[in-house]
């Protein structure tokens, strides 16, 4: 009799089979992460010895059947992440062996049944995110003894917390953020000695309006094992109690923004030692920053914007040597930066807009390479932009806007290659533009306006791609505005204010107005020089063609019949680079026929350009060798530094890395002519720079779209692991294809596992792997290093590897037309990495 089945994480579909409710002796019944569709059969209810229901993350609609109540043996029912509709059964209320229900992730309504809190084994309860109403009822906690988990978040749940809810004595994890509970918070939530988390953002909670404090923190220095508190986006009207530095040491997370509260900062939350994350911002906080908060050393994320703060920033901050996000703006500081706060080499986001801070910017500011976003506008600094500005490598944004900076715009800017958005606007530079913003090849924003800048407008702008915003209006700007590149899609609001620009008629500038001379001179080149020059050079061309077509075989064969660059390089210089080929310079060996890849390659490269592609220096082709020079990459490829002990990379580098490649991939799908998939891609195909810039290579096997946005192979292309399933399957691909092998090097990136290890075999994918242990236990696949040294640098939130493992699933999905464009994940990982690394 079969008593287990299992089918998960596959990409079955249809409808559940009639015959499988023949087996009555079943016990364990799995079919999560599959398609499956239709509804829930209420045949379901006759197996009166399954134990193990698992329909988690299908496609089922319709209602959860009645008679699933009849199913008395069951422990474990997961029906989470699927589309089914209706109320939540009473009879459910009737399984009383169940352990766990999970209904998380549907679009159920309507209330809660009462006879699910009679349930007296129950260990973990979920209706997450559903359109679930009504109040929890008094009696709630009665019948649920062992009770770890509740998550009731994202529904529509109203009225009071009921204050029984702290007869959970056994509760890990009360999660009941955004709904619309109201009234106070239990005064006795302090009784949950094992909670963990606790979740109560974007509600309508308030404080007792006669006490002065938000007495229910009180409460909860009784939870010694206590790990966050997150009470962010409600209505409290108090201040935070002096008893808060009584928190347990286990408290990791305090986050409390936009929640009302008044008065000032206590000294005292300077002893919560062990904190990661403060955020307490959009508050009605007064006084000063306290000193103490130099105390606590491990903090990765403090955010004190948008309060009423006064005074200075204290040097005491630049104890916080862990901090990597730092927003203090929307304030009233004044006063000098200190000068320590260059020190703090984690700091990857600064935000001090909006406050009145004075002098200089400290030259040690520029020495942190890494940071990556800083907003300094809405100030009073005053004096010049410093040349060191230039060594910031990693900056990404830089906002210096309504400040009082003065001199010239120094040149060393233009070595900022991340810079994606730079704003200098309302100040008293003075100056020309510097030639050297041309080099800025990611701008997209460019906001120069209202300063005191002369000059011309820089030619070197028209290489700047990605530009779409470019503002140099209300300076003392003279010459003719560029009509190339991004200046095409101008208009002439981003010109006003500058009477000696000229240029074409859609900036509304007078008209340049060149001497005589000169235009005759330029129509004596177009008209009869160029055109001579034109045929000399083509009767050269042909005369060296004939030339070389009679003596082929008496030449040496080391010229490179595809010349990439001006530049050329012979076949024995190749030789004496690589030490006759020697095999200590071997990187890798490929498969593909050799013409046809080099033709395949030669082409692509010959056709693309962006600063997270390899660049091709030039090429060597004879009889016996076709070679294509690359630029050289210290630091090797991303395979090297995954799979060897002597290399480590952090978080935050490997998150950098996904991007760079996103990046790359994103102006392949989506920013050439016609789209191309790289069909390649895994870890020794990217390439590191000296900066830890990463750079896709090898487009020996890519494919060039151009009606069609799918090809028809007759083989399987790529490399085992990395494939994407349609590949064999139907023999298309599609630029789909990269994204799957993206999210398996995602994967493997965060994990250090390849696709290929002994352990995935058969239908047990890397993909699989991940699955299961998404998401609750995520951090048990991390790669170990990494959650070690996050461990030792103060353990970043497990929410990050959820996020990015999600995405990774998102990208693996069976389907090419389920998976995200490449300009989504981009978007994504971006959004991952501002608001947790």
């Amino acid at each position: 009799m079969l008593e287990y089945l299992d089918f998960g994480g596959n990409k079955f579909h249809g409808e559940i089979l009639p015959s499988l409710l023949q087996c009555r002796a079943l016990q364990t019944l799995n079919i999560s992460f599959n398609e499956f569709r239709g509804s829930i059969p209420y045949e379901i209810g006759i197996l009166s010895t399954l134990q193990y229901l698992h329909l988690y993350d299908n496609d089922f609609t319709g209602s959860i059947p009645y008679e699933i109540g009849n199913s008395s043996a069951l422990e474990y029912l997961f029906l989470g992440s699927n589309i089914l509709t209706g109320t939540i059964p009473y009879s459910i209320g009737s399984l009383s062996n169940l352990k766990e229900l999970n209904i998380g992730i549907n679009n159920l309504h309507g209330q809660i049944p009462e006879s699910i809190f009679n349930l007296s084994m129950l260990q973990r309860l979920s209706f997450v995110y559903n359109n679930i109403s009504g109040n929890l009822p008094s009696s709630l906690a009665n019948g649920l003894p062992d009770l770890e988990g509740l998550y009731l978040g994202g529904n529509r749940l109203s009225g009071e917390i009921p204050g029984c809810i702290s007869n959970f004595s056994k509760l890990i994890v009360l999660e009941l953020g955004h709904n619309s509970f109201s009234g106070r918070v239990p005064m006795n939530l302090g009784n949950l000695q094992n909670l963990q988390l606790l979740n109560f953002i974007g509600n309508q909670l308030t404080n007792d309006p006669s006490m002065l404090e938000l007495d229910f923190l009180i409460s909860l220095i009784n939870c010694r094992q206590l790990k966050q508190i997150r009470i962010d986006g409600n209505s409290f009207d108090g201040m935070l109690p002096r008893s808060l530095g009584n928190f347990s040491a286990s408290i990791e997370a305090f986050t409390a923004d936009f929640c009302g509260i008044k008065g000032i900062i206590p000294n005292e939350i300077g002893n919560i030692s062990n904190l990661i994350e403060l955020g307490i911002g959009g508050n009605e906080l007064t006084g000063t920053i306290p000193d103490t908060l130099g105390q606590l050393t491990k903090v990765q994320m403090l955010t004190l914007n948008d309060n009423k703060l006064q005074g200075s920033i204290h040097v005491n901050l630049c104890n916080l040597v862990n901090l990597y996000h730092l927003d203090l703006g929307n304030n009233h500081l004044s006063r000098q930066l200190p000068n320590c706060l260059g020190n703090l080499t984690s700091l990857r986001e600064l935000n001090l807009s909006y406050n009145s801070l004075t002098f200089t910017i400290p030259s040690t500011l520029w020495t942190n390479t890494d940071i990556q976003i800083m907003d300094l506008s809405y100030n009073l600094f005053n004096g010049s932009l410093a040349p060191e500005i230039g060594s910031v490598n990693g900056m990404r944004e830089l906002y210096l806007s309504r400040n009082q900076f003065s001199g010239e715009i120094p040149s060393t800017i233009g070595q900022l290659q991340s810079l994606v958005n730079l704003t200098l606007s309302n100040n008293r530079l003075h100056g020309p533009i510097p030639e050297s913003l041309g080099d800025l090849i990611a701008l997209q924003y460019l906001d120069l306006s209202k300063n005191n800048l002369y000059g011309e407008i820089p030619s070197s702008l028209e290489k700047l791609k990605e530009l779409v915003y470019f503002n140099v209006s209300f300076n003392e700007l003279s010459g003719e505005i560029p009509n190339g590149g991004p200046f095409k899609n101008l208009t002439a609001f981003f010109f006003v204010g500058n009477s000696k620009l000229c240029g074409s008629s859609q900036y509304k500038v007078m008209p340049c107005k060149g001497n005589a001379t000169s235009s005759s001179m330029k129509t004596r080149v177009l008209k009869y020089i160029l055109p001579s020059i034109a045929l000399v050079i083509i009767l050269a061309i042909i005369l060296v063609y004939l030339m070389r077509r009679r003596n082929r075989n008496t030449l040496l064969p080391t010229q490179s019949t595809f010349s990439i660059t001006v530049k050329r390089i012979s076949y024995y210089e190749v030789l004496n680079a690589t030490n006759n080929f020697d095999e200590e310079n071997l990187i890798g060996i490929g498969s593909i026929g050799a013409n046809k890849s080099f033709d395949t390659e030669c082409h692509i490269l010959c056709n693309i350009r962006h600063r997270n592609l390899v660049k091709v220096i030039t090429s060597c082709s004879n009889l016996d060798l076709k070679a294509l020079v690359l630029e050289y990459m210290p630091n090797e490829n991303l395979n090297k530094w995954l799979s060897s002990s002597n290399h480590f990379l952090n978080i935050v580098q490997r998150l950098e890395i996904m991007i760079d490649v996103a990046c790359a991939l994103e102006y392949l799908h989506h920013g050439c002519p016609s789209p191309i998939a790289h069909c390649d891609l895994k870890p020794s195909n990217i390439l590191l720079d000296e900066d830890m810039v990463a750079h896709i290579a090898d487009f020996g096997i890519a494919k060039l779209f151009t009606e069609d946005q799918r090809i028809s192979l007759t083989k399987t292309l790529g490399t085992i692991g990395y494939i994407a399933p349609e590949y064999g399957s139907t023999g298309l691909i599609s630029t789909m294809a990269d994204v799957y092998s993206f999210g398996i090097m995602l994967m493997e990136t965060f994990t250090k596992m390849k696709p290929t290890d002994d352990k995935f075999v058969g239908e047990f994918t890397m993909r699989r792997w991940v699955f299961e242990s998404f998401p609750n236990a995520i951090t048990q696949i991390v790669d170990v290093d990494l959650v070690n040294a996050v461990e030792n640098n103060v353990r970043a939130e497990e929410s990050c590897f959820r996020s990015i493992m999600g995405l990774a699933l998102e990208c693996t999905a069976d389907l090419p037309e389920e998976r995200l464009a490449m300009k989504d994940v981009l978007t994504r990982l971006k959004k991952i990495k501002t608001e947790f690394c």
